[in-house]
């Protein structure tokens, strides 16, 4: 399934280039109305990040995040700086459906394990953003891939796998934000490696091609943001795309 996102910057949806705040594109659109013309096009779920909440914790925006939730029919996935079991519980009590966990999860893997087994496998969505080496080795990424965590996506599937893992959002770094088409090998692989893990591809889609060459991988859902909000397809294209 398409999967339209969004990311937050102060209640303003934003794109970040790359994951660098330093390189921001404004879009002016209202969320929660954007959200409603993504459903309206067929969406079922939807995907929020909340950079503000990324960068500092203390300033989740939850009170924007609970009215946007509760303005929309469609199941959200949010993430953002999710590092204690109180942001778990706080964007379920908000209304999420998912709350999606990145860097936490590579950095207190026994924690995050924890809260799979608390809240249910269902509930909880690993982001893992990877860097690919010269040697093919596909290293995870952590705190806003700054850091290289020297743990390969492999490693950290086996061991979240012991608990249930069911749900995993992969974004191959190098193409992120770029609008040049995802790293389709990269998921058919570990698509066949992981069948029992439901795989979002991040990253890279700039056109219905995009989409088409990602419908015989084996992801579960495809994450599309910057080419919506830039015009390149619309919400309605996309899902005729995937579903045709």
């Amino acid at each position: 399934m398409i999967i339209p996102a969004l990311d937050l910057i102060e209640g303003q949806v934003v794109r970040l280039f790359q994951g660098d705040y330093g390189q921001v594109t404004e879009y002016k659109v209202d969320p929660a109305a954007q959200f409603n013309l993504y459903h309206q096009a067929g969406a079922n779920w939807l995907h929020l990040v909340d950079l503000t909440g990324a960068k500092d914790t203390q300033a989740r925006q939850l009170s924007l995040i609970e009215k946007l939730l509760n303005s929309t029919p469609a199941n959200v996935q949010i993430g953002g700086g999710v590092r204690t079991e109180q942001d778990v519980a706080d964007l379920l009590n908000a209304g999420a459906k998912r709350v999606v966990i990145g860097s936490t999860a590579v950095k207190q893997p026994e924690m995050v394990k924890g809260w799979i087994e608390k809240y249910g496998a269902d509930h909880i969505v690993l982001a893992l953003d990877i860097n690919i080496d010269d040697n093919g080795n596909r290293i995870v990424a952590v705190s806003g891939w700054q850091e290289d965590s020297g743990v390969t996506i492999e490693a950290l599937l086996d061991d979240f796998l012991k608990v249930g893992l069911k749900h995993v959002l992969c974004t191959d770094i190098s193409r992120d934000g770029t609008l040049a088409g995802s790293n389709v090998e990269l998921y058919i692989d570990l698509c066949r490696q992981y069948p029992q893990v439901q795989f979002q591809s991040s990253g890279g889609i700039g056109s219905l091609d995009d989409i088409a060459a990602l419908k015989g991988s084996g992801v579960a859902g495809v994450i599309v943001g910057r080419a919506l909000l830039d015009g390149k397809f619309t919400a309605e294209q996309a899902f005729a795309c995937w579903n045709n």
